[in-house]
C-alpha cells in the first residue's frame, strides 16, 4: 500500500507590528544515546559501619602489604618468601604448602570454595562483600581519602569544582594526584611482589635494574590502580563488575539488604524548626525529612529510598548518616537499616518477624563448601611426595625382537617434590617373565626385572623405558600392565597403571 504524501503543517502567526511569521512542526527533542558520566563526591561519615570498614579495610590492607615481606626457610635453592607464585620454577608456595602445576585442581578447588562463600554471604547478607571486602572498594576508598585530604570534604569539593582554575587549585589537585600515583607505586609493587622475591624486586627496582618483564607488570599495575581507583571508581560496580547482575539470583526475601523503612519514613518532606512532630504527623508526614544526607555518602550515588537496587554495595554508609540525622531529630534510629524485604512485609501486616538464618540455599552453599574442602583437606593431607606419570609410545605398538619376545616403549616421569637428591627401584606388575630396562646410562646393561632411576630435589626425571615380554606371556592383543616405584631411601612406594600391547597368539 502506497503512503500519500503528507506535507508537514505550517503556521502563520500575525505579529503586534503587522509582519506575518510562518512557523513550521515542533521537532522532536534529542535523546542522547548514553547517559553523561556525573562525578560522585561521597561524603565524610561517621558511624558503626563506618568503623566497620576501617577496621576490614586496615586488616586486608595490612595483609596484603606484609605478608610477600614474611620470610619462610624451605631449606637450600629454595625460596624464603612465605607467600609466591613462582613463575620460574614454577610452584606456588604458602607457608609450609608448595603446590606444583600438576596440582593445580587445588587451586581450582580453592576458587570454587571461594566462589560458594560470596554466594553464601550473598544469600545472607547481601553484596556484603562488595561493601566490605572486594579489593576494589577497599582501593577506591583510600582514594576518596587522599581526595579528602587534598580537596576537602563534599561540598567544598563540589564548590572548587565550579571555580576558575587559580594556584592554590592547582596545587590542591596535583597533591591529590601525587598522592594517587604514589599508592598506585605501592600498590603495583605489591601486586608484583606476591610473583618474584620481595627485598630483591625492591632493590632492582629502586636501581633500575629490573627485567623488562617485571617492569611492564609494574607498570600495568600502577596504571590500573590509578586508573580504576582514581577515575573509574564506581562505574566499574556499574557497568563492568558482572556480580550486580548475578547476585539477584543469590538473593530471597530472607536477605538481609540496606532497606529504607517505607512505612515509617513516608511521606517525607523537608521539616521546619517550629513544626513539631506532632504536627507533622497530622499532615500525613513520616519520619524522613528529605535532607539527602544518605544519597550524599553513597559511594555510589544512589537514592536508597526508590527502593532495592543493583548498584547498591551494601556498605552501610547510608544507615550511618541516617541514625545521626535520627539521634539529632530525638527519634529513633535504624530509618534505614540492614532487613530483609520478608521483615518489612511481615511488620506492615501488623504481625512480628523473626529471622531465618537457616534456609534451603543457606544450608546448600554451606553443605557444598564443607564437602569440597573437606575433600580438597583430605586429597592433600595424603597426597605423595612422589608422583609418577607414565605414557605409552604409539607409533609403533609394539616391536618384536629377533628372539620372538615383543617390546613396548613409554616415557616415565617422576616428580621429587622433595629437597634432596632421591633414589627410586622401577619394577613393573601384571605381566609374567617382564624385563624392564631404561635407556640412557643404562643402555648398554642388560635387561633385568628392577631398574635403579634417580630424580634431583624439586625437580621432574624424565626417562625412557623399554619392557619387554615373552612371546608366549601374551594372552592377548592388551594387558594390564603396572609400574611400581619404590623410594630405596624412605620406602615410600606409588604406581601407575598402563598397558601392554601385542600380536595375538
Amino acid at each position: 500500500m502506497l503512503r500519500a504524501n503528507v506535507e508537514p503543517e505550517i503556521r502563520r502567526i500575525d505579529m503586534p507590528d503587522g509582519s506575518i511569521v510562518q512557523q513550521g512542526p515542533a521537532q522532536p527533542a534529542k535523546v542522547p544515546l548514553y547517559e553523561n558520566h556525573k562525578t560522585i563526591h561521597p561524603k565524610a561519615v561517621k558511624g558503626l559501619y563506618r568503623r566497620l570498614k576501617t577496621v576490614t579495610f586496615s586488616v586486608l590492607l595490612a595483609l596484603f602489604f606484609i605478608a610477600p615481606w614474611i620470610r619462610w626457610e624451605r631449606g637450600p635453592d629454595a625460596p624464603a618468601q612465605a607467600v609466591l607464585f613462582d613463575l620460574t620454577t614454577p610452584r606456588f608456595f604458602l607457608f609450609w604448602i608448595e603446590i606444583w602445576p600438576q596440582e593445580i585442581y587445588y587451586l581450582t578447588g580453592i576458587l570454587i570454595v571461594a566462589a560458594l562463600g560470596l554466594f553464601l554471604a550473598t544469600a545472607l547478607a547481601g553484596r556484603v562483600w562488595c561493601g566490605f571486602a572486594c579489593p576494589h572498594t577497599v582501593w577506591t576508598d583510600l582514594f576518596v581519602w587522599i581526595e579528602r585530604v587534598f580537596e576537602g570534604d563534599r561540598a567544598e569539593r563540589i564548590r572548587m569544582e565550579k571555580q576558575p582554575w587559580t594556584t592554590r587549585k592547582i596545587l590542591r589537585k596535583a597533591g591529590k594526584h601525587a598522592g594517587w600515583i604514589a599508592l598506585s607505586l605501592v600498590t603495583g609493587f605489591g601486586f608484583l611482589a606476591y610473583f618474584t622475591d620481595a627485598p630483591a624486586l625492591l632493590h632492582d627496582l629502586a636501581t633500575f635494574q629490573a627485567s623488562y618483564e617485571a617492569t611492564s607488570f609494574f607498570g600495568i599495575f600502577v596504571g590500573m590502580t590509578y586508573v580504576m581507583a582514581g577515575w573509574t571508581r564506581e562505574q566499574m560496580c556499574m557497568y563492568m563488575c558482572p556480580w550486580p547482575r548475578i547476585q539477584s539470583a543469590m538473593l530471597d526475601e530472607h536477605s538481609l539488604v540496606v532497606t529504607y523503612q517505607v512505612d515509617r519514613g513516608d511521606n517525607r518532606g523537608p521539616k521546619r524548626k517550629s513544626q513539631s512532630w506532632d504536627e507533622r504527623r497530622a499532615q500525613g508526614f513520616g519520619d524522613c525529612i528529605d535532607c539527602g544526607q544518605c544519597v550524599q555518602v553513597c559511594p555510589m550515588g544512589i537514592d536508597v529510598r526508590t527502593g532495592e537496587q543493583s548498584d547498591c554495595i551494601n556498605c552501610g554508609l547510608c544507615v550511618d548518616a541516617c541514625d545521626s540525622i535520627m539521634i539529632q531529630q530525638g527519634l529513633p534510629t535504624r530509618l534505614i537499616a540492614f532487613d530483609s524485604l520478608a521483615a518489612q512485609d511481615t511488620r506492615a501486616s501488623g504481625k512480628s518477624y523473626q529471622w531465618h538464618l537457616i534456609r534451603p540455599r543457606v544450608i546448600v552453599y554451606a553443605l557444598m563448601m564443607l564437602v569440597i574442602g573437606g575433600a580438597m583437606a583430605w586429597s592433600f593431607a595424603l597426597r605423595p611426595s612422589l608422583n609418577i606419570t607414565v605414557l605409552r609410545d604409539r607409533a609403533p605398538l609394539f616391536v618384536t625382537l629377533s628372539d620372538g619376545s615383543i617390546r613396548n616403549a613409554y616415557t616415565f616421569k617422576v616428580a621429587n617434590k622433595t629437597r634432596q637428591n632421591r633414589s627410586y627401584t622401577l619394577s613393573v606388575a601384571g605381566l609374567p617373565n617382564a624385563d624392564i630396562k631404561v635407556i640412557g646410562e643404562a643402555e648398554d646393561e642388560a635387561a633385568a626385572h628392577t631398574a635403579t632411576i634417580s630424580a634431583e630435589p624439586d625437580s621432574v626425571a624424565t626417562y625412557r623405558v623399554y619392557v619387554t615380554a615373552p612371546r608366549a606371556a601374551l594372552t592377548a592383543t592388551s594387558l594390564p600392565l603396572t609400574f611400581q616405584l619404590s623410594d630405596t631411601g624412605t620406602a615410600e612406594k606409588n604406581s601407575r597403571d598402563s598397558v601392554f600391547l601385542g600380536p595375538a597368539n
